[in-house]
């Protein structure tokens, strides 16, 4: 009895602890993988902009229906014009460049590219309202009811929006393909050679990227995708490791003043958290 109520003492000392920390954030969703518990959260509930955390889905939508990741995938040239005038981050391809699939992956989940994402749904399914409607059928399949998807890149628009409660979860469930995992957790990735850059192009994670400057002593962040919009705010889903267990960890809605200069409070209250798990 008494080993009991020390347990229970521990476990509401450490949920207070959170409730008691002040985040940059306006939602916050923490799940430990392997215990398969909710840790903490913050309007988790609430139905916001997702950004870029949209792109997770495009990316697990797309694996499910490439049988040759090595297949030649261009760049939609349309869309890259639409992408580059909206100012929207970019891997660096040019319309019509022979990306292949793998190519387009990597550039959406690490680069976090337009280009890539819009060029994944065209290719896939031949348009992007028939690839969107296919990551709603995913939305269902994973019971994501504060969820709808209207694009695959991210863009702000009239009923696209998640939770990060949602968010988590979506992550979690597309963990378990093995090609997500390994794209998720890729620090860099070198694209296909092509005429336009007979190098390919060296694509580097918006997440693991950020973290060289910051001490990550007693956990590591494993992978993760940013994303970032005037309306949504500054976006992190990471997946960690601390004390042998993983965790996902969901921060949206950091407020900025300059997109260009945004800060990093994404960064700050994830640290934040791993450090108090």
């Amino acid at each position: 009895m008494i080993v009991v109520g020390v347990f229970f003492i521990f476990e509401f000392a450490n949920e207070n602890k959170f409730d008691k920390l002040s985040f940059n954030a306006d939602c916050i969703y923490v799940y430990s993988i392997d215990d398969d518990k909710e840790i903490f959260s913050k309007n988790p509930d609430k139905k916001v902009y997702p950004a870029s955390l949209t792109k997770m889905m495009t990316v697990y939508t797309a694996i499910g229906k490439i049988e040759d990741f090595d297949k030649k995938a261009p760049i939609d040239k349309k869309s890259y014009q639409k992408l580059v005038a909206q100012n929207a981050s970019m891997a660096g391809f040019y319309g019509n460049e022979p990306t292949t699939f793998e190519d387009l992956l990597y550039g959406t989940m690490l680069a976090s590219a337009g280009e890539c994402a819009d060029s994944l749904a065209i290719n896939v399914s031949g348009s992007k309202e028939k690839f969107v409607d296919l990551m709603n059928e995913n939305v269902k399949n994973m019971g994501l009811n504060n969820t709808n998807f209207k694009n695959p890149e991210g863009m702000d628009e009239d009923d696209h929006y998640s939770s990060a409660k949602d968010m988590a979860f979506l992550l979690k469930n597309s963990l378990k393909n093995e090609k997500f995992y390994k794209i998720f957790t890729t620090d860099k990735y070198t694209s296909t050679k092509t005429l336009d850059h007979p190098k390919g192009i060296e694509i580097e994670s918006t997440v693991l990227g950020r973290l060289k400057d910051y001490d990550q002593d007693g956990f590591k962040i494993i992978g993760g995708k940013s994303g970032t919009t005037e309306k949504a705010g500054l976006c992190w889903a990471t997946l960690s490791e601390k004390n042998g267990k993983k965790y996902i960890i969901i921060v949206m809605g950091v407020d900025f003043d300059d997109i260009k200069n945004p800060g990093d409070g994404q960064i700050q209250d994830t640290i934040k958290i791993l450090k108090n798990l």
